[in-house]
């Protein structure tokens, strides 16, 4: 630790030598710029499994509505009305939150950096039909 006095007259600054720390590079490309050979599989999936889960949960989602077909719009369970409201929410707010997030799976660019994402991006894309689908065959009873 060395100690020198300020410029002209003012208070006195501690300083420590910095010294430079040296790593060993590992041979092989650098992982940021690398293009990622299968970057297509995740955004891939998630299309294959989207042209069956997308139109089914668009399907059963509104035929759902006639399950207040024997109690009335008025006279049907509070579940019911609930469970109904959540199908028809996620219709309406999950279908552009998929295509978004299945335009974000392919759009990214195919390096390996973007890898992580793209797969959560794909993963999220399958999210809102799959939550119309489950709610759809666990409709209470009116």
């Amino acid at each position: 630790m060395s100690i020198r006095a300020g410029v002209s007259g003012g208070p006195r600054r501690f300083t420590v030598g910095m010294t430079t720390q040296h790593t060993a590079m590992i041979p092989g490309r650098a992982a940021t710029g690398e293009r990622d050979n299968r970057a297509w599989v995740a955004p891939a999936i998630a299309t294959a499994l989207l042209a069956v889960l997308g139109p089914a949960a668009v399907v059963f989602g509104g035929l759902s509505a006639m399950a207040t077909d024997s109690c009335g719009p008025d006279d049907c369970s509070q579940a019911l009305e609930t469970s109904l409201t959540w199908i028809y929410g996620m219709l309406f707010y999950g279908g552009p939150l998929t295509a978004a997030a299945w335009l974000t799976a392919w759009l990214l660019p195919w390096k390996r950096r973007w890898s992580a994402v793209r797969c959560w991006a794909a993963l999220f894309a399958l999210v809102p039909p799959t939550i119309v689908l489950v709610l759809v065959c666990t409709l209470p009873a009116p």
